[in-house]
Parts: structure tokens; sequence; C-alpha cells
């Protein structure tokens, strides 16, 4: 298996690396704009790149070959998945985990969806809308994975929802995030062409309730 992860420095894409080096055989490309911040790089197993994603000669370059993409970016989404859904179909590169924020449909419970557009803003979540919708209408097998507010707590604990159902919490732990992104690339037919909210259980609320 070999894994292209882009925004290879994010938090949830560094937990990600850590147990995938230490639990399977899986090659890994480390795409990300400073290469100098990754550390401890394993040269048998790793490769770095350094590129933005909206640079898309690099990203193409990078993307032939790979067997899974793993997403975990922030900035304007729309022109980067442009760039990612455009790069994966001309290298026939199928398989793409996402991860992108909770409110993608108004799924949310009716006083939490009104509060996180206004917290958020609305010309930033029609982005990541718009986003979301280029990869569910792409020839991709994506798992878009829409994530509750993040926390650091050292735990996994997390509940799924599927695209069409109500929400359910309001946060989630990054290592929760990391360990779905694990057993999809464990199991890569595991949630094909779905949008997963996940959350922790008990965590319900009109704002983000940490626990």
């Amino acid at each position: 298996m070999k894994i292209l992860i882009l925004g290879a420095h994010g938090q949830i894409a560094q937990l990600v690396r850590s147990r995938l080096l230490a639990e399977t055989d899986t090659t890994l490309t480390l795409y990300l704009r400073q290469a100098d911040r990754l550390q401890d790089v394993q040269s048998t197993r790793e490769t770095v790149v350094e590129g933005d994603v909206n640079d898309y000669t690099t990203l193409k370059a990078a993307m032939v070959g790979q067997d899974l993409v793993l997403a975990d970016l922030g900035g304007r989404f729309e022109p980067m998945v442009q760039s990612i859904v455009r790069s994966m179909e001309e290298t026939s590169v199928q398989r793409l985990i996402y991860i992108t924020g909770l409110g993608l449909y108004h799924e949310l419970p009716e006083k939490f969806d009104s509060w996180l557009e206004d917290a958020i803003g609305h010309d930033v979540m029609e982005d990541t809308r718009r986003a979301a919708k280029l990869i569910e209408t792409s020839t991709l097998n994506y798992t878009i994975i829409r994530a509750g507010y993040m926390t650091n707590n050292d735990e996994v604990d997390y509940e799924l929802t599927e695209k069409g159902e109500t929400f359910k919490g309001t946060t989630i732990s990054r290592k929760s995030i990391a360990d779905l992104i694990v057993a999809i690339a464990k199991q890569p037919t595991l949630h094909s062409r779905s949008s997963l909210g996940i959350a922790k259980a008990g965590t319900d609320g009109d704002m983000p309730v940490y626990r």
C-alpha cells in the first residue's frame, strides 16, 4: 500500500503517519509546503515532497503510483479540491479520504446549525460545501469525514453518522479521527463513497460541548 498524505504536518496527519508506520508496512509520501517542518523521516518508508496542493504539476507528479490519498488541509478548499480531484483522475488514483468540518448539509440540530453558520461564516461554509460537492460528483472512491470541533484529548471515543442522518455530538478528539482513517487505510473498501459525521457520544448541544 502506498499512501500520499497532503498537509503532512497537520496534527491529524501526524497521528495517522505514526500509526501507519507502527502498525502496517505502508510506504508514505508526505506532501507539505515546508518540508523542513517534518522530523524523524524514515527514509526507507517515507518520501517527502515540498509543494502546495494548488501547484498542479508538483501534485500530479506526487500522485503517480499511489493507492490512497489523505487530505488534511486548511485554507480555501474549493481550488485545492479541484486540483486533487483532477490529479487523481488523470493518474487513475481512486481512493481519497478527505477531512473537513461538520455542517456541510445543514445536518446539525437547528440551534447548533445556526450557531455554526454564524461562528464560521456563511462564505467559509459555502467554500467547504462546494469542495465536498466536487468530490461527491467525481469518479473517485471517497470518504469525506465531517468532524466535530476538535480536541487534543488522549482518547479514542466516537460515533459515526451517515449523510442524510442528523449529526450527533459536537466535539471529537483528533486521535479518534486518526483511528477512523487508519481503519480505512487498513481496509480501503470500508466506508466507500461515504460522507461520515464523527463526534464523541454525549457531547450534544447548541454549541461545542467539551468533555
